[in-house]
């Protein structure tokens, strides 16, 4: 399964819009809770035959986020975003996030987020306490205040 994505086969439904590709976006962050929690998890829904896309390509440092990725949560029913400390370290989880966030808010996305709190209290996420304070520090100092205020702003709203 690495290097590619990877979507389980589901079944197609009439009620579903024509703009819906998968019935789960999977949003994680790969260490720990990728070899481990998020591929169980995976396998899980692929046997009960709901479509998921689990996006399994390792990018480098300041790569950006492949449009596949973004149409993939675009044309998903349902996120589910496994917030762990190192989550919220990568920019491009974060970036996930404020897609996720952003297309469960509009019109054109009827999208559904379920988030998991995997070793992480959702109160230092609401409130940026802890690792994640560090985490927000350190991308204060490589990215823009408007692009961390976005990733702030998307964190704080998964946590509610």
């Amino acid at each position: 399964m690495a290097g590619k994505d990877t979507a389980a086969p589901g079944p197609s439904s009439p009620s579903t819009s024509a703009i819906t590709k998968y019935e789960v976006f999977l949003s994680f962050r790969g260490k720990g809770v990728g070899n481990h929690f998020a591929s169980h998890l995976y396998e899980a829904l692929y046997r009960q035959g709901i479509h998921t896309f689990k996006d399994n390509e390792d990018l480098g440092r300041g790569q950006l986020i492949p449009d596949k990725v973004r149409q993939a949560i675009v044309q998903s029913q349902i996120a589910i975003v496994l917030l762990s400390k190192s989550y919220f370290s990568s920019w491009r989880c974060l970036e996930e996030l404020v897609t996720i966030i952003n297309s469960s808010r509009s019109n054109q996305g009827q999208i559904i987020v379920v988030p998991v709190f995997y070793g992480i209290d959702p109160s230092h996420i609401r409130r940026q306490r802890g690792s994640l304070a560090a985490a927000f520090e350190e991308h204060e100092a490589r990215c823009s205040v408007d692009t961390v205020r976005r990733w702030r702003e998307a964190s704080a709203k998964i946590a509610d």
